[in-house]
């Protein structure tokens, strides 16, 4: 739950960054995030893959370590989403 309770975080932060600072440096810090957050799924996934290859249970592996990678692509094109809505809000 690590993963999780990051992107909720990172979620969280995207309105306190529009409150700092409404301008390109925000947009770039939260797709900073969002990026540094997919990655940390691929990663998950990459080590649930990497624990069951080879043995009985890797095609379920597979299969959950394609539900983390998608949920992580979710997570940062939200961001990324919000990122940009950051970017086109007038000052």
């Amino acid at each position: 739950m690590t993963l999780a309770r990051l992107a909720a975080t990172a979620i969280l932060a995207v309105p306190a960054l529009a409150l700092a600072a409404c301008d390109s440096a925000a947009e770039n810090q939260t797709e900073d995030v969002a990026e540094a957050i997919d990655e940390s799924y691929e990663a998950e996934a990459d080590m649930v893959e990497a624990v069951e290859e080879g043995g009985p249970n890797e095609e379920v592996a597979e299969q959950q370590a394609d539900v983390i990678r998608a949920e992580g692509e979710q997570i940062k094109d939200d961001l990324e989403d919000a990122a940009d809505e950051l970017d086109a809000t007038p000052q």
